[in-house]
């Protein structure tokens, strides 16, 4: 489980905070990190401070945005420190790793951390299955990126060490026939969803409201396999298709 489970960090800062993470991936046997326009790397603050886990920053993936990060992956979490306008299923660290214990053998997971200064936007964290936040103490709950990737790290590798195999269960219960949809094909999916309801006239684009986002929300929660996004998509398509239909008719 820990090989299909990326970490991801966005728009990082200082090159040593890359090397602290690596470190902290390793001790508890992770090896996928992706960073997504990090402002200095490749840095030797990074490899010092990696300590022994330089050979994560040198297959480390290097993207331009958040989207190519997460393209092939099937469930994706963004680490959150505050409450949001909408909320979004919110889990804590051993919450998380219960869920990650549920990926099948060819489910990808991404973990995503934000800037150092600012975390997460909205848009971002709406890319997301789930939230999870570190409970942290109230009255210093500044968390360095390197420590709340052990924290997150540490409760992976115990839900490893302490799972039963001969009590897994399917992720629903029961072998599903279908493979889940990655973040690619969700993303297209929710381009097609907005064009349609702005054609339809549902989606006012010069007030969107939360609309999306709400939208987004529900099918993200629902975690839809490929022959579904699909049929949702058809559903699209015919809507498109009659309306055009209909004002070639008048």
């Amino acid at each position: 489980m820990l090989q299909n489970i990326r970490i991801v960090l966005v728009n990082t800062t200082h090159p040593g905070n890359i090397g602290a993470v690596a470190r902290a991936m390793k001790n508890m046997g992770l090896g996928e990190l992706c960073l997504v326009e990090p402002k200095i790397f490749p840095d030797e603050d990074a490899f010092a401070r990696a300590s022994g886990a330089t050979d994560l920053l040198d297959k480390a993936q290097v993207v331009s945005s958040l989207d190519e990060a997460l393209a092939d992956c099937h469930l994706v979490v963004g680490t959150s420190a505050r409450s949001r306008n909408i909320p979004w299923p919110l889990l804590n660290p051993r919450e998380l790793a219960g869920v990650a214990t549920g990926l099948g053998e060819n489910q990808k997971m991404a973990i995503v951390f934000g800037r150092e200064d600012r975390g997460l936007t909205n848009e971002e964290l709406q890319r997301c299955h789930y939230h999870v936040h570190i409970p942290t103490d109230e009255s210093f709950s500044s968390l360095n990126i390197g420590a709340a990737v052990q924290v997150i790290c540490y409760e992976l590798r115990m839900a490893v060490l302490q799972q039963d195999v001969a009590d897994d269960k399917p992720q629903w219960g029961t072998e599903w026939d279908v493979d889940q949809a990655d973040m690619q094909e969700l993303e297209r999916m929710f381009e097609h969803l907005e064009q349609t309801m702005i054609d339809i006239e549902f989606l006012d684009p010069e007030n969107p409201r939360q609309l999306m986002p709400r939208l987004r929300r529900l099918f993200l929660r629902a975690l839809p396999d490929k022959i579904e996004v699909n049929v949702l998509r058809g559903i699209l398509t015919a809507t498109q298709k009659r309306l055009k239909k209909s004002d070639t008719d008048v």
